[in-house]
């Protein structure tokens, strides 16, 4: 499926399974003030605009990206010398066809902001339990 940012300078061809989560933790909301809603893609998206990309980061093993011209964010990239399996989870907001995709799981839960509450009946892991689901608990 077809993604991109909203100048269009970024592209990306990516597979995934429709399943949308949403993240809660303290990087997200800073990010976006609320949660951040990806989809995990099924191997590495093919990228159009790749000079237009920006990198940070965030963490012992993953980077942000964003569009250096619109500042869209774009996906979240799991690290392989993390230790853990290389993984991106793209904006599901970079989507125009979305409308078959699906609230599957909510990580972060414990962190999630006091302001807003999502009212879907779905799937929640903690700080802690998804850390240890990825392997990446102490």
């Amino acid at each position: 499926m077809k993604a991109q940012c909203q100048c269009g300078s970024v592209t990306l061809e990516v597979r995934h399974n429709h399943e949308v989560h949403a993240c809660h933790c303290s990087k997200c909301r800073q990010r976006t003030g609320g949660a951040s809603f990806t989809l995990t893609a099924e191997g590495a998206p093919q990228i159009s605009g790749e000079e237009n990309i920006g990198r940070y980061r965030s963490s012992d093993w993953g980077e942000r990206t964003f569009c250096k011209e619109c500042g869209n964010d774009l996906y979240f990239h799991l690290l392989p010398e993390s230790g853990m399996d290389e993984a991106w989870y793209v904006n599901a907001g970079l989507f125009a066809d979305n409308a078959d995709f699906a609230l599957k799981l909510q990580i972060f839960t414990d962190c999630q902001a006091p302001y807003y509450h999502l009212s879907d009946d779905t799937p929640k892991m903690t700080e802690q339990e998804f850390l240890a689901w990825v392997g990446a608990a102490e």
